[in-house]
């Protein structure tokens, strides 16, 4: 290696690092990184799994940038089981 290049050493962090970070479930990550909404993981061994640390820090500065719109509420009066009761009474 010549005295230009320089190897960029970036920090790794690991699962239980991650969760303390983005407390999501397991299974929330994995398809959000299937759907490309999340940084991949990748292998330092077949043991020992890792997140670039910059990678999830600009992802988390970029959910924070823009809200997510919140889902809307289910209309409970059309639902099969447990049908709303009582509406008539109320009036």
């Amino acid at each position: 290696m010549g005295h230009s290049e320089r190897l960029e050493i970036r920090k790794t962090i690991r699962r239980h690092q991650l969760r303390e970070m983005v407390p999501l479930a397991d299974s929330t990550i994995y398809e959000m990184e299937q759907r490309g909404d999340f940084p991949r993981r990748f292998a330092l061994s077949p043991r020992c799994i890792v997140w670039d640390l910059a990678e999830v820090n600009a992802w988390l500065l970029a959910r924070r940038a823009k809200p997510i719109a919140r889902a809307q509420h289910p209309d409970v009066t059309k639902r099969h089981s447990r049908p709303v009761k009582g509406q008539d009474r109320a009036r």
